[in-house]
Formats: C-alpha cells, sequence, structure tokens
C-alpha cells in the first residue's frame, strides 16, 4: 500500500508580502481551541520535517490555521532568528496531519531545533483567535542525502581543471608526531575522527574514522609542495599502497573558508573494511581510473600511474591505520603556512561555487 502523501508547507513562502501572515499581527486568545499535544517529528532530512500532533475534538471545527514557532535551539527566544527578514511565527492552512515543513531559508543541516504550536481560527474582521501554545519539541536535522551530495559533486566538477601526475601521498606534522615512543606494535599512523571542517551537511563530520593525506603538487616541479600548514615533518608513501585495485573511492565534501582556494574531501576506503561499509549507500562512489578528481592508470608492465586534479586542493582520507614502515619521514624545507590549515574551518556559505540551495 503507497503511504498517502502528507500536505507540506514550504517555509519559504511563508513570509510577509508572499501570501503568508505575521502570526503576530491581530491575534487574540481564545477559550475552546484545542492545544496541540505530543508533537511528532518524523521523516526528517536535512531541510525538512514532517509534524503531527493530537488535540481535542472539542473546538477542531472551528481551526483555521496553524500557528509554528520554530527557532535554533542555541536561540531559545521566540522571533529572534538569524535572518533578519524572515519570522519564525508562521501561519499554515489546517490541512489533514502530518505536514510536511520544508524550506532552506530556515533550515540547515545538522543543527538542533525547537518547535511549538499552537491552533488559530481566523475571524470575520480578519484577526486570529488563538489556543496556548503547545510544549516545546526539540530534533535535530539531517546530513545531506546522496542527491545532495551528488549536487555537491558536480559543483566541484566544474571546476576541478586539468590532471597532473603524482606518486605519492604524504601527511605533514610536527616532529613529535612521527617520534613518539613505538613499539612493533605501534608503528602505525591510527585513524581519528574527522572534525567539524567543510560543509556542515557532509555526513562524514563527526563520524567517519580516517587518515588524512595530500597528493597536490608544485606546478613547475611535479613534486609535493614544500610549504605545509600542518607541520615541517613530512610522511611520504607510494601512491598504490594506498590507491590500488582493492580500494574504493568516494566522494565527501566541496568546500572553500572564505578564500578563492576551494578543497575537496576524497575518502580511499579498502574493499570491505569497516570504512567501506560506512561510506557505501551516504557518499557518491567515483570510478578509480574515470573521475575529475584522482585517477590511475594501470601501464603494460602491470604498474600503476596517478592524477590529481590540478584546480582543486585534494584532502585525501585513508580510513585503515598505516604503517610507518612503509614510507618515510623528512623535514621539508619551507614555511608553516597556518592560514592555509583547515582543522575545524568553517565553510563560506556566501561562495556561490561550492554551495548547495539546503543550507550549508
Amino acid at each position: 500500500m503507497t503511504e498517502p502523501r502528507s500536505p507540506s508547507v514550504e517555509l519559504q513562502s511563508l513570509q510577509p508580502g508572499q501570501g503568508a501572515e505575521s502570526a503576530d499581527s491581530g491575534i487574540r486568545d481564545a477559550d475552546g481551541l484545542p492545544v496541540p499535544q505530543q508533537i511528532r517529528i518524523t521523516n526528517i532530512t536535512c531541510d525538512s520535517f514532517k509534524i503531527s500532533w493530537d488535540m481535542d475534538s472539542r473546538g477542531r471545527d472551528r481551526i483555521t490555521h496553524y500557528f509554528i514557532d520554530l527557532n535554533k535551539k542555541e536561540n531559545m527566544s521566540s522571533n529572534k532568528f538569524k535572518h533578519k527578514d524572515v519570522p519564525t511565527k508562521l501561519v499554515a492552512k489546517a490541512v489533514p496531519l502530518p505536514m510536511t515543513v520544508r524550506g532552506h531559508w530556515f533550515l540547515s543541516p545538522r543543527t538542533e531545533y525547537t518547535v511549538a504550536v499552537q491552533t488559530a481560527a481566523k475571524q470575520p474582521d480578519g484577526e486570529y483567535a488563538i489556543s496556548r501554545w503547545s510544549e516545546i519539541t526539540e530534533f535535530c536535522t539531517a546530513d545531506y542525502s546522496s542527491i545532495h551530495l551528488n549536487q555537491l559533486l558536480q559543483k566541484a566538477e566544474a571546476i576541478a581543471g586539468r590532471m597532473l601526475p603524482f606518486t605519492v601521498f604524504y601527511r605533514n606534522q610536527q616532529r613529535e608526531y612521527f617520534q613518539q615512543d613505538r613499539d612493533a606494535q605501534s608503528c602505525f599512523l591510527l585513524p581519528t575522527v574527522k572534525d567539524n571542517s567543510g560543509s556542515h551537511g557532509s555526513p562524514i563530520s563527526g563520524k567517519l574514522e580516517g587518515i588524512f593525506f595530500s597528493c597536490n603538487t608544485e606546478f613547475n616541479t611535479g613534486k609535493p609542495p614544500q610549504d605545509s600548514p600542518y607541520g615541517p615533518y613530512r610522511f611520504q608513501i607510494r601512491a598504490d599502497v594506498l590507491f590500488n585495485k582493492t580500494t574504493n573511492m568516494y566522494f565527501g565534501d566541496f568546500y572553500c573558508m572564505y578564500t578563492s582556494y576551494h578543497y575537496v574531501i576524497l575518502v580511499l576506503a579498502p574493499d570491505g573494511s569497516k570504512g567501506d561499509a560506512f561510506c557505501k549507500g551516504r557518499l557518491p562512489a567515483l570510478d578509480r581510473s574515470g573521475n575529475r578528481f584522482l585517477t590511475y592508470t594501470e601501464e603494460e608492465d602491470g604498474s600503476l600511474s596517478f592524477r590529481h586534479a590540478q584546480d582543486v586542493n585534494l584532502e585525501v582520507m585513508y580510513t585503515e591505520p598505516v604503517d610507518l614502515r612503509l614510507g618515510a619521514v623528512s623535514q621539508i624545507s619551507g614555511h608553516q603556512l597556518m592560514s592555509l590549515s583547515t582543522a575545524n574551518a568553517k565553510k563560506d556559505p556566501s561562495c556561490k561555487v561550492c554551495n548547495i540551495s539546503v543550507g550549508r
């Protein structure tokens, strides 16, 4: 049996001057209108949710509208939403429940909100009689869906540029990171949970464990740059150790940090690994030899040759431990450019190149 479609309320359309009415204009308390109880929030996405509630039958036939008060949880005061032109008390016609609420002007991914509801009856003079507010209910919006991530992927592909050859993945850190007292058991770089840098709705932030590597090269030398934002010591490892026929690759994010530089996060996960299981169904999978960011080609002798996109900074997240003995650590001669660090960096919500229309 097909589930009945819920009536949808487009929050973006519920603004003064666009057929909506502010819940603060011309209202008066009324006895006899039922107060919404047991608010239920279901089918939550990054920019929509379904809402329903219970209410007494007495006075239900008088209801013409619902007033919805939606606020970010961090901002508990009503009608103080960050966008100055958008009220949070909104008027929706009384439609059958559950009712779908959507609108990227209001809802951002991975954000905690509070919602409360009133029932209302529009009077002949245009004013409203209203019930008391329901209890406040809290919920959190979801990550980007695969549809949204594919939109982000298409934007990243549009600026990736031509492909340049490379031979190694590398990771820069302070000396202490590589010179800890390591026994045979701990000669490995271990995955850690990704921070909250980049797009707010990326499913990997705060959830997927991995180790970040770079592979970008200098155009004039074909080698890794000598400057780094992360430290003067560099671990280098042959590209085919991490990226080969048994490695699956996924698109994770595309963002900038109020600069002209754009970053693409790719996830490399050995087939059948824990990281691979996490990415399947959550992230767009990329063809290892046919994508715009990171590829390999098998040569006649069976070896692999590698290329990376020129016009984006690639952050490659490898999901499994990496044996330090498979590479080498050395000091680089360049500067430590901390301004280029992406640790917990916030995405520029105004950039037209790397944002999609479902919140930042």
